[in-house]
């Protein structure tokens, strides 16, 4: 399953990575790398408790994520 990781720089100058595929997987950082790795951190958690309490996933084999920022960002 391919997880999309949306970036997006806030006014304030922190970076937010947000996971839509996970309702409330969203994650801060100062750097997007630092705020991606605490989003896919926050995810795999967020994975491994519905696996736990046999929650219904679809058919997981495997696990990736892919980076998107919005277009705000790709003029910068």
């Amino acid at each position: 399953m391919d997880f999309i990781l949306d970036i997006e720089q806030e006014d304030d100058g922190r970076w937010i990575v947000e996971i839509a595929d996970l309702p409330g997987v969203m994650a801060y950082g100062a750097t997007p790398a630092q705020a991606a790795a605490r989003a896919k951190a926050l995810a795999l958690r967020v994975l491994a408790e519905r696996m736990e309490e046999e929650a219904s996933l679809p058919g997981i084999n495997c696990i990736a994520f892919t980076e998107r920022t919005n277009e705000r960002l790709a003029v910068r």
